[in-house]
């Protein structure tokens, strides 16, 4: 408690000792900042992006011929040649975009995994 006493007394001596300069001008103003260029609201991507619900936001773009990382979410569905089966559309702690491209087949499930529009891996359990 002592301790606590002597710092906010130590502080306000510092304090008034600043106050008790012989000048009597104002210190002069600061210049007006530049204005700042507005940020970016986000990302952008080369091509659609697919959505939610599993449809793309534009034509199919892509020349990709086999399913492969790096190729564009849409792209995936062009070579799948039918809808994802689900889609989970969020966003990385690092503001990236991530998506999750389900296919229910016949022969088992398969996950694509997409940042940024571009697949980075696939999971086959």
């Amino acid at each position: 408690m002592r301790l606590k006493v002597l710092s906010c007394v130590t502080l306000a001596a510092i304090g008034l000792a600043a106050c008790t300069g012989t000048g009597s001008a104002l210190p002069p103003l600061a210049a007006p900042a530049a204005p700042m260029a507005a940020a970016p609201s986000g990302p952008t991507f080369d091509g659609p992006l697919l959505g939610p619900d599993g449809r793309c936001t534009g034509p199919f773009t892509g020349t990709a011929t086999i399913i492969e990382p790096g190729i564009s979410e849409c792209e995936l569905v062009r070579l799948k040649g039918k809808p994802a089966t689900d889609v989970l559309v969020g966003e990385s702690g690092k503001g990236q975009r991530e998506v999750q491209v389900l296919y229910a087949e016949p022969g088992g499930r398969e996950l694509y995994f997409f940042v940024d529009n571009r697949l980075e891996r696939i999971a086959k359990p």
